[in-house]
């Protein structure tokens, strides 16, 4: 057995170096380019549907009120015709949009979420609600029902909402085919430029490709950081904008460098592209800071320290650890007892693999998982990792000799890291967290890769859904970040629902 790992380990060295000098040079981590960049929706699309919508409220209301008589009958009925509520929805529609113009819903803002559209959706409906029941008051007309306006309300806030939770849908859909994506690129690589960074890389569905980052730092500037890549310095901005096609440029430099920031605001500006600026209030985690309103002066309010999931936060998502454990349990038995008879049966050795890492705080621990190489695979660990050109912080080598072949097919399933569900029952790792990195790999990490130690390490997370063992190490590292300064228990059970079929389809797993 020995002899024929070691046969094998030599062919595969031999073909990665015969693969190096037939095939030209090329970066395997390069983001894809997006396809022809479209259009999304026209601007004129949520403005015209909310008018719609609102004689749709209308008809369904009259309906309610004199087919249907909810709460209330009407006392004759054949006197009621719709002709004469048209001329108070025609006003109803037109104070919506004016209403909704006003108050910046029809504007494009990334990021904003579907409960704020809600809210000033339902401001919008009871003004203009208010102003019809004062014309009702005032024009005195003959056949009119004050109830049927409560159902206009009703009915048009659900129909307004639910086009908003549609729209985002068909954005998103958009957006993952290329279409409506702005290509950004970011001035400045640091603390407050990385922040920038996690977000549009966690959040694809706001619909922003970064291609790059430009810094006066020739440490920053020239050194790729994952898949993103450095552009250079900052007199090259002019021309960087061009050569990719750049449509927002994000700068993050420190506000100490304000001259600066003007002059490159203006060179960018120029170009014909938008330019958005970001504050790093002193170096602060952007989630730190809040801004309030001292009549038309902003006031920043300043957080505390580093984000930490503890107290309450920290119940309930070991609540939810253990819960979906418990109704899962039927199901981990029956692939825990065939994974280990499969093992046992295809290759000599232990059915468990133990590996040290590092969790939360830095505190070591043992994690579990179904072996999937042959034993003492370690030793040849540093051999192809220098022969592949892997990252030693995070080494992925795809066909990979050590590996068995009941051990290739557990990994690209995950079946081998059901183990770690003791890890997660001992208190050591959770369903949901970063991915915990080895004491060797820790070693070789700079401080600020070290911040995805501040949250309890996960089995999965949004490094698993963003491409499993596609993403480098820096990207990686930047997910983890964000996933600790931005938990809450609806973004752990979105990584949950996303992580299924990203493990069914087998995506970027070896």
């Amino acid at each position: 057995m020995r002899l024929n790992i070691e046969d094998a380990v030599e062919q595969y060295l031999e073909q990665i170096d015969s693969d190096k000098t037939s095939q030209p040079t090329s970066d395997t981590h390069e983001f894809p380019l997006p396809p022809q960049r479209k259009p999304p929706l026209p601007r004129e699309f949520l403005p015209i549907a909310d008018v719609l919508l609102s004689f749709v409220a209308f008809g369904l209301a009259y309906i309610a009120r004199y087919d249907l008589t909810i709460f209330r009958p009407v006392l004759d009925p054949s006197s009621a015709s719709f002709a004469p509520y048209l001329p108070y929805a025609a006003v109803y529609a037109a104070m919506l949009y004016l209403i909704y113009h006003g108050n910046g819903l029809y504007r494009t803002v990334r990021g904003r979420s579907l409960m704020e559209e809600a809210y000033i959706v339902s401001n919008g409906v009871a003004t203009a609600t208010v102003i019809l029941l004062a014309m009702f008051f005032v024009f005195q007309p003959l056949v009119t029902s004050r109830l049927m306006l409560v159902y206009v309300a009703a009915i048009t806030i659900g129909l307004l909402v639910t086009l908003r939770v549609i729209h985002r849908m068909i954005l998103a859909h958009l957006r993952s085919k290329g279409i409506g994506v702005q290509r950004v690129l970011i001035v400045g690589a640091g603390e407050t430029g990385q922040a920038v960074l996690r977000v549009m890389m966690a959040r694809k569905d706001l619909g922003y490709h970064v291609v790059g980052y430009v810094d006066d730092n020739p440490d920053r500037g020239n050194v790729d950081l994952g898949r993103v890549k450095g552009l250079g310095n900052l007199e090259n901005l002019r021309s960087t904008i061009r050569k990719h096609h750049v449509d927002l440029v994000v700068v993050t430099l420190p506000w100490s460098y304000h001259d600066r920031i003007l002059s490159l605001v203006r060179t960018a500006r120029k170009t014909g592209i938008e330019v958005r600026a970001v504050p790093d209030v002193f170096q602060l985690n952007l989630r730190q800071v809040h801004v309030e309103n001292l009549d038309g002066i902003p006031l920043l309010g300043i957080g505390g320290g580093e984000r930490r999931i503890t107290g309450t936060d920290r119940l309930i998502k070991r609540l939810i650890d253990l819960g979906l454990i418990i109704l899962a349990l039927p199901v981990l038995l029956v692939l825990f007892i065939a994974a280990a008879i499969i093992i046992w049966i295809d290759s000599p050795g232990p059915v468990f693999y133990t590996a040290r890492r590092v969790g939360e705080g830095g505190r070591e621990f043992d994690m579990f998982k179904f072996r999937s190489m042959i034993p003492e695979a370690e030793k040849y660990r540093e051999q192809l990792i220098e022969a592949t050109g892997e990252d030693p912080r995070h080494p992925k080598i795809k066909n990979d000799p050590r590996v068995t072949r009941v051990g290739a097919f557990i990994r690209a399933t995950s079946i081998d890291e059901l183990p770690q569900l003791i890890n997660v029952l001992r208190g050591e790792m959770s369903l949901v967290g970063p991915r915990p990195p080895t004491p060797a790999e820790l070693q070789l990490y700079q401080p600020w890769h070290r911040q995805r130690l501040q949250a309890i390490p996960g089995m999965t997370g949004l490094w698993q859904v963003s491409g499993r063992s596609d993403v480098p190490f820096d990207e990686m590292c930047l997910l983890d970040i964000y996933y600790v300064e931005n938990w809450s228990v609806r973004l752990d059970l979105q990584i949950l629902v996303m992580t299924l079929p990203r493990v069914l389809l087998r995506q970027g797993a070896y």
